[in-house]
């Protein structure tokens, strides 16, 4: 009788143990099949940002190079001095586009820009594009409290200035006092950003009444280089108190070339970042302060990585309204509708200004104009008057296919170099002697 007893408690042992081992092997294939799912999502993750990747660079290569497969020409690191050497050539290695940049794909045109509010002043204070500067040297027209120098980037023999990164190294122009109302605008190109690139990356744009290296009283706007996030603008007055962080995202703006503009009417500041304006402060400048020099400070940018350029900046006294102008006198000459060198293209960020005279012509419904085209001496003359025709058609032709303007009611004429109101021979004077003229006809 012992032995059916111990049969069944085998047979019940074995019972446990199948069903043990069944519910164990049911634990393990969920575990095993919970893995399996998280790699399975693991991999689709990793295609899915790889393929994001690659339409992301086919964007950002239309936007540095519109019509080319290949990316910008820009060195990751330009040598030192400004050395042509080709094998340092080619685009920003390891820089990461975020997703849900601000900027959208393809190149900027002027119908992107029709919009485009800012107006730079009409009375040049400085202007400088290190065109008279030696490479390697600091500018000429510069003072710091830091290091920094002249440069050429790649195979173009146009000039940067490298600003070296520090806090409370100052880059301060030779700009004269500011006046109250004025503009300032400038390019920038950046190179070494990547994913890793700190929030706390940016360039410094200081106004003070201190014309050395200490703050005094000041206001600033900083603009933020950071690539894994999207930081904003900070903005801060010691005298109104206003300190504060203004929601944006400028991180695929800042890997290629963008166009710095900023006004400033008494307290008012405004500050663009290509066609799109993301600071208006009214009472920015405290009206007990009076803010003589600007000031320009770069912020942990890595040393040996990552590295700031600028080149064409330009102040100007005035950015009021230009239309009051027009009506009022009857003419109003502008040397802020920039055009490519050498060529009748306009550059974008000059369509605040064709903007504002087409509203005029859209309220003076009987006036017609005359534009007039004029160059500096770099050139030969006859082609100078050439080259200054093409530009007053190509802004009428702009008034026309933008703002549909009628063409007949336009008339153009080319100056060339033969009605210069500055001096040649300076930077200074060549671009207030690039000009467009409008009169009332």
């Amino acid at each position: 009788m012992k032995t059916p007893k111990r049969s069944i408690r085998y047979l019940l042992s074995c019972l446990l143990i199948v069903g043990f081992a069944t519910n164990l092997n049911g634990q393990l294939l969920k575990k095993l099949g919970k893995r399996a799912e998280k790699a399975a999502e693991r991999t689709v993750e990793r295609r899915v940002e790889r393929e994001t990747q690659k339409k992301t660079d086919a964007a950002l290569d239309s936007i540095l190079e519109p019509g080319k497969k290949g990316k910008q020409q820009v060195p990751q690191n330009p040598p030192p001095g400004g050395s042509n050497d080709p094998d340092n050539t080619g685009s920003p290695q390891g820089s990461n586009t975020p997703s849900g940049s601000g900027s959208t794909g393809g190149p900027k045109t002027m119908q992107v820009y029709s919009k485009f509010d800012y107006v730079p002043g009409d009375k040049l204070l400085f202007y400088d594009d290190f065109s008279n500067d030696f490479v390697g040297d600091f500018p000429a027209n510069w003072n710091t409290n830091g290091s920094g120098e002249v440069v050429t980037i790649g195979d173009s023999s146009e000039k940067w200035f490298e600003m070296k990164p520090g806090s409370n190294v100052f880059y301060i122009p030779d700009v004269p006092t500011l006046p109250e109302e004025y503009t300032a605008e400038f390019d920038l190109l950046a190179t070494g950003l990547d994913s890793k690139t700190s929030s706390s990356t940016i360039l410094r744009f200081v106004l003070s009444n201190d014309n050395n290296f200490s703050w005094g009283d000041y206001v600033y706007a900083d603009i933020p280089f950071c690539q894994y996030h999207p930081i904003g603008f900070r903005v801060r007055s010691k005298t109104s108190q206003i300190n504060n962080n203004i929601t944006a995202d400028i991180r695929r703006d800042v890997l290629g070339e963008p166009h710095i503009s900023i006004a400033v009417n008494k307290q008012r500041f405004r500050l663009w970042v290509n066609e799109k304006k993301y600071i208006d402060i009214p009472r920015f400048i405290d009206a007990s302060s009076v803010m003589t020099t600007l000031k320009f400070e770069v912020r942990y940018f890595k040393d040996g990585k990552e590295r700031l350029f600028m080149k064409n900046l330009k102040v100007a006294e005035g950015g009021l309204d230009l239309r009051r102008k027009l009506i009022s006198e009857g003419k109003v000459s502008t040397n802020g509708i920039l055009f490519d060198s050498g060529s009748a293209n306009i550059q974008p960020q000059s369509m605040g200004i064709i903007r504002q005279i087409s509203q005029v012509l859209q309220q003076e419904t009987g006036m017609n104009l005359m534009i007039e085209g004029h160059t500096d001496s770099d050139g030969d003359d006859a082609s100078n008057m050439d080259l200054s025709k093409q530009r007053a058609d190509a802004v009428k032709n702009a008034l026309i296919e933008i703002y549909n303007v009628a063409g007949s009611r336009l008339q153009t004429t080319g100056k060339g170099e033969s009605e210069p109101v500055g001096d040649n021979g300076t930077a200074d004077g060549k671009a207030q002697n690039r000009r467009v003229v409008f009169i009332k006809q």
